[in-house]
């Protein structure tokens, strides 16, 4: 069944959209949305915080009480905790000497060139911060899904299902719904979406042993946060041992199976827009879930080509391989702390 990414839920590349030429670098930010799936998946929204964003969960609801005739029944409430999210900055300048970028006469060209690597590498930065960054340890970074669901016996240990494997080279299937109330990307109150650039000009710049020369600097800076609002929409298939995945499952983790266990452990079986929902894994899971799928009866496992691109789905929930998710993952198990250690 065919989706239509982003038509219910606002993207990095719908912001860069509407933004005026000037307010940002929306020819590039094409590429980046293009070379991880992750980064154009994403709902992003801006915080209401200038460092990022707040949000109030439910924790418990009144439950009731049977009441016999002439007996009263007590007061109750509901509790709400507040969760803080803060957003980190990535930032880095481009500086190319006046004289190469003046070679064959093709100066714009190279400096597009230099800017397109820039925003590869930021990009390819921020989609492993999504999975793996932990402000416990790295304060200045953002705060990502790994650090959070890391623990069988923690606050979110019922959206975390091992795949059996042990050692340390597993790796991990995300699924995740994207969306203003579940998952989404943040930026800080009052600032900008996504990947910024600024022309700063010719300036004179001193090299390593003091000398100096012109060099044409372009400055990059990316703030962003990720907000989780309700940590039921998603769902983090760990401990699959690479080196034990067979072709037939008869052996290793059954992957099939084990995204349908992820599928019902979201708070409904009514999945609702499956346009935002998505499963996650890196290459090598995505090959074996193909050789599986086709050691067995599957009508799970579909493809079909929207726009005429294949796309690879599971219950309708587009698969999208995301080389950033590691295969030397430790295990994961009961770890005392907070999500924040």
């Amino acid at each position: 069944m065919a989706t239509a990414i982003g038509n219910t839920y606002l993207t990095l590349l719908d912001y860069v959209q509407r933004e005026s030429p000037a307010g940002g670098i929306d020819e590039i930010i094409e590429v980046l949305t293009a070379s991880n799936p992750i980064l154009a998946d994403a709902n992003i929204m801006e915080g209401n915080l200038p460092t990022g964003h707040r949000s109030t969960q439910r924790t418990t609801d009144p439950t009731g009480a049977w009441r016999l005739l002439n007996y009263g029944v007590a007061a109750e409430k509901s509790t709400t905790k507040q969760i803080t999210d803060t957003c980190g900055i990535l930032e880095g300048y481009s500086k190319l000497d006046v004289d190469v970028a003046s070679l064959n006469a093709n100066e714009a060209a190279l400096r597009a060139s230099e800017d397109n690597a820039f925003v590869t590498g930021f990009n390819d930065t921020v989609a492993t911060a999504l999975f793996y960054s932990n402000q416990g340890v790295n304060p200045e970074q953002i705060h990502g899904l790994a650090p959070r669901y890391r623990d069988t016996d923690g606050d979110y240990a019922s959206q975390i299902i091992s795949g059996g494997g042990s050692g340390s080279d597993n790796t991990s299937v995300w699924l995740v719904t994207w969306g203003p109330q579940t998952c989404t990307l943040i930026y800080p109150k009052g600032s900008q979406a996504g990947l910024q650039s600024e022309d700063l000009g010719r300036q004179l710049i001193e090299d390593a042993a003091g000398g100096n020369y012109l060099a044409w600097v372009t400055r990059f800076q990316w703030k962003l946060g990720l907000t989780l609002r309700d940590y039921r929409y998603v769902i983090r298939l760990c401990n699959i041992d690479v080196s034990d995945l067979t072709s037939d499952a008869a052996s290793g983790a059954d992957l099939m199976d084990k995204m349908i266990d992820a599928y019902y452990a979201r708070p409904s079986v009514d999945l609702g827009n499956m346009a935002k929902t998505f499963f996650y894994c890196n290459k090598t899971v995505a090959k074996f879930l193909h050789k599986q799928a086709q050691n067995k009866s599957n009508v799970n496992l579909t493809i079909d080509s929207p726009a005429g691109k294949p796309v690879v789905s599971f219950l309708d929930a587009p698969v999208h391989v995301c080389d950033n998710i590691s295969s030397a993952e430790a295990t994961v198990s009961t770890t005392p702390g907070s999500v924040l250690a």
